[in-house]
């Protein structure tokens, strides 16, 4: 499973609409890609490290797909349309990063790297 992480970073002046992003954006996003994005995440920055608002980044979302093939042949067709909305949320350049998930849920004790997965 490979995880799309689009982080925005925070500076003075950021304009950001959570609530567009929650109820539009991703929505979008989902629609497009269909059954390729298996669930996606959305974080809202609060604070940095010594609890100071707001922190490094707005926000981020993450996307989860089954392989980086799966993640490119759903969201390519579609990159000019959801890249096209992001001025309708923000002014801020996003950072992408593409990352393989080693533990997807660390509550259930299932590890990627284990012997065998426990269900």
């Amino acid at each position: 499973m490979i995880k799309v992480s689009v982080i925005y970073p925070n500076k003075a002046g950021t304009r950001f609409d959570h609530d567009y992003y929650r109820t539009k954006h991703l929505p979008l996003i989902k629609s497009r890609m269909g059954a390729a994005l298996k669930y996606y995440a959305i974080d809202k920055g609060l604070a940095d490290k010594d609890g100071k608002p707001l922190g490094a980044y707005v926000a981020m979302c993450h996307l989860l797909c089954d392989s980086v093939d799966a993640y490119q042949s759903s969201f390519g067709p579609h990159a000019q349309e959801i890249r096209a909305d992001i001025a309708n949320f923000t002014d801020v350049v996003p950072i992408h990063q593409i990352s393989e998930v080693v533990v997807e849920n660390s509550a259930r004790g299932w590890d990627r790297g284990a012997a065998s997965d426990p269900d």
